[in-house]
């Protein structure tokens, strides 16, 4: 599913219109990207949750060449998903 796709199915399911369906998508991410940033956690009870993981400085190798290289520490998004969408999936 596309972002236009996402807005459609937004505004056919809410009744809302599509410039505010767009409006409340975009206000979402924006406020789960704020809250990760800040380390914090953003837990929907029966959807799921969206937190943010350090993950340390390594060595990798580069698989053209087979020489090794630095790959350095970032934190990346993490997505829990809750019973409930477990569930309605089975």
């Amino acid at each position: 599913m596309t972002k236009g796709e996402m807005i459609d199915a937004i505004s056919e399911k809410s009744g809302a219109t599509k410039a505010d369906s767009e409006k409340v998508l975009k206000a979402f991410t924006e406020v789960v990207k704020d809250e990760l940033g800040k380390g914090e956690k953003v837990a929907m009870v029966g959807f799921g949750t969206f937190y943010a993981v350090a993950r340390p400085a390594r060595t990798g190798r580069n698989p053209r060449t087979g020489d090794s290289i630095e790959i350095a520490a970032s934190n990346v998004p993490k997505f829990k998903p809750g019973k409930a969408l477990k569930d309605s999936l089975n």
